[in-house]
């Protein structure tokens, strides 16, 4: 449904009378119902191919066939919990409160670099421990640059577009974050935070001069980054020819390849995948899409892959419905939630398929996770409020609107009429 239908749906009556409080609660309480039915069944396929993925190697280490499972079923409820405090939240009180987001945020990062707090898994210092999970910084770190970006672009329109000293002010802030995030190291979040900052800054209206010099400059500085480290340069290398590094460095790369491979047309079968049986490493989490294609096929890709582009378009309406009835903030939120999710999805899914070289990163709602499950719930709850609060405001209402009964009068009847 369109905008322009949306608001001649919901639009007051041509006499003018005001709608009944019925009306108001109804529309108060309306959910993007699509945008909801995408999320919820990406986490239903995510509980099934955690599972799945993760049988094996959870009887192994555990000895529980649905260890992963169970905590990705907590992970779930928590993020629902924190989903639906969000949502009662209105957007208006994070615009205020960005530049505390964007201190914890610091914090946060600075804290995980500390030996004692900051726990190091595979060589990296990227987890706080909080016993039942670890909480990962840099997803929080994503969502705090979004909040932070989008009251600047607020704020500053006329002078972003206009100045470069005004454009280059919040690329400072966001140069910083990705210090700290090469400190622990996480090369992939630094990319996807670097390319949530370029897609905002592009939808904020900035220079194309101006665009362009920062991306040039982005991409040199990635890359630099990337050849410093002898690790990197290994997952370089296998990235271009992983059949070369089978054994080593490509090992990972080439096992996804194959579970892929295998999964032909339609898959093998829900729970019939051979690459997680020892083969592939972290089949369950950076690498479930690869067990996901080789059970469900190319026909199971493709469907994937349309629930996240719709969830992609579905934020880029949201956030152009907010522009058009002057929400700007709000506009700017939805749009870097979109970019947000579908970079990560798309750098993920490249990753699988050895379109890009390996990084760290989950795929959102599926992969199995804690912090990055319960952040992105955060992140789409902020989305749906963004929804409510356009239809609130494309009729002229607000949550305090309150609709007044009407009084009458009695009539006083004179003693010269009795």
């Amino acid at each position: 449904m369109t905008s322009l239908a949306l608001s001649n749906k919901l639009m007051p009556n041509s006499t003018g009378a005001a709608p009944n409080r019925s009306t108001i609660t109804n529309i108060e309480g309306t959910l993007d119902l699509r945008l909801l039915s995408i999320c919820l069944l990406l986490l239903l396929i995510g509980v099934v191919m955690v599972y799945s993925a993760s049988i094996a190697s959870a009887e192994k280490q555990f000895g529980a066939a649905n260890y992963y499972l169970n905590r990705h079923l907590i992970f779930i409820c928590l993020g629902l919990i924190c989903g639906f405090i969000t949502y009662s939240i209105p957007t208006n009180l994070w615009q205020r409160l960005r530049w505390l987001c964007l201190l914890v945020v610091f914090v946060l990062l600075v804290l995980v670099l500390i030996p004692g707090i900051g726990k190091v898994v595979n060589g990296s210092r990227r987890w706080i421990d909080l016993g039942l999970f670890g909480l990962q910084a840099s997803e929080l770190a994503k969502l705090g640059v979004i909040i932070f970006l989008a009251g600047y672009l607020v704020k500053q329109q006329k002078n972003v577009e206009q100045s470069f000293s005004a454009f280059i002010r919040p690329l400072i802030v966001v140069v910083l974050l990705g210090i700290l995030l090469m400190l622990e190291p996480d090369f992939g979040a630094t990319a996807v935070l670097m390319g949530i900052t370029m897609g905002m800054l592009f939808l904020g209206g900035v220079r194309i001069l101006h665009f362009i010099i920062f991306m040039l400059i982005s991409v040199a500085s990635l890359w630099s980054v990337a050849i410093s480290s002898p690790y990197r340069v290994k997952r370089i290398m296998s990235f271009l020819d992983p059949w070369e590094h089978s054994q080593d460095s490509g090992y990972q790369l080439v096992q996804s390849l194959i579970a892929i491979g295998r999964g032909e047309w339609f898959g093998v079968g829900l729970g019939n995948s051979m690459q997680k049986l020892f083969y592939l490493p972290e089949a369950h989490t950076d690498f479930v899409f690869a067990i996901y294609a080789e059970e469900f096929g190319l026909l199971g890709v493709v469907f994937l892959i349309a629930l996240f582009v719709y969830l992609l378009l579905r934020a880029f309406n949201i956030a152009r419905v907010a522009m058009s009835v002057s929400r700007p903030y709000q506009a700017y939120l939805a749009s870097g939630i979109g970019i947000w999710i579908g970079l990560q999805a798309l750098v993920n899914i490249g990753v699988n398929l050895g379109a890009l070289p390996t990084k760290g990163l989950t795929l959102p709602l599926i992969s199995y996770g804690g912090s990055n499950l319960i952040t992105i719930c955060i992140a789409l709850a902020l989305l749906l409020r963004v929804h409510k609060e356009n239809i609130q405001s494309q009729l002229g209402y607000s949550k305090k609107t309150v609709v007044k009964k009407s009084v009458v009068k009695k009539p006083v009847i004179s003693k010269e009429e009795v």
